[in-house]
């Protein structure tokens, strides 16, 4: 447990934390939407600062990456909580378990443990993934600096719901992310994830604009974001506000979590999506799980 950086005091003990776009006003013994941050006595503290979750060598491409440091591995690690709650989770054992068991768990590990690590593997980045690294941007952030000075990248897969403080903290650092763009309306984040689309998107652009290697990845599920208008949208918005250049992965869904009973995503709607992005003008367009 460690005092996080990103919160504001208010009257009576309360706080606000500004990690994320939920903002929460968390009162005195209350936590966040996350279940991992926790205002004790008027200070907020992230519980889950040194608790890996989850530790693998991948391949980047696995992230997805396809166009940055393609055909090396990269060292990723996770702190189990996030700060979205989609229904179709294909980590939920430990992107919920804060929210579902109330528990923290992880095995100690310090930054400077990770970056020892990723170095004796001869790993050239390091993943902040698997969860949402938002919600342990404390941890991910002190590994991202000592990665940094070593001669690491930092990469962050990402749902992209954090803040415009969360962002100038971590993009001096940070050399690129795969973002989830779920869909293009907020009736998909907010019946789906718990959330807004807009500054996924605004974040998005900043990142763009920041000179962070960005790429993104949309899970096509049924009956959720599958319908033309909403492929039009993302497809439209990455050219129109990012550039034609960024590369756009299409995910196959399979049931997942509280979406066992949706079936797997067809292929002739990967092929739809792909033909929407080509018609947009993207340039880099990857089918996945297929």
């Amino acid at each position: 447990m460690k005092e996080a950086i990103l919160y504001k005091k208010l009257n009576d003990n309360k706080i606000q934390c500004i990690a994320c776009n939920h903002r929460c006003m968390i009162d005195d013994g209350g936590k966040g939407i996350c279940f991992v941050r926790q205002n004790l006595q008027g200070k907020l503290y992230t519980l889950n600062y040194g608790k890996t979750a989850g530790l693998n060598i991948d391949p980047i491409e696995k992230k997805p990456l396809y166009h940055f440091m393609p055909g090396t591995k990269t060292y990723s690690f996770a702190a189990v909580g996030c700060n979205f709650r989609c229904a179709w989770c294909q980590n939920w054992e430990i992107a919920q378990a804060p929210r579902l068991t109330k528990s923290i768990e992880g095995v100690e590990i310090s930054p400077e443990g990770h970056v020892k690590r990723a170095l004796e593997v001869g790993c050239p980045s390091i993943s902040y993934t698997y969860t949402e690294p938002t919600v342990f941007v404390e941890y991910a952030l002190e590994t991202m600096i000592i990665a940094q000075e070593k001669g690491l990248k930092n990469i962050w897969v990402t749902n992209g719901y954090m803040t415009r403080e969360t962002l100038d903290k971590i993009t001096p650092y940070l050399d690129a992310a795969n973002v989830d763009l779920k869909g293009y309306s907020d009736k998909v984040y907010g019946e789906y994830c718990g959330g807004k689309a807009k500054p996924v998107m605004d974040n998005l652009q900043f990142l763009y604009r920041e000179g962070v290697h960005v790429e993104i990845t949309t899970l096509v599920v049924p009956g959720v974001n599958d319908e033309k208008e909403q492929l039009e949208g993302i497809a439209g918005f990455i050219a129109r506000d990012l550039g034609t250049d960024v590369p756009w992965h299409i995910s196959r869904f399979y049931p997942a979590w509280e979406m066992q009973g949706t079936p797997v995503t067809p292929i002739k709607t990967l092929k739809m999506a792909e033909l929407i992005g080509k018609k947009a003008g993207l340039h880099y367009i990857h089918l996945g799980n297929v």
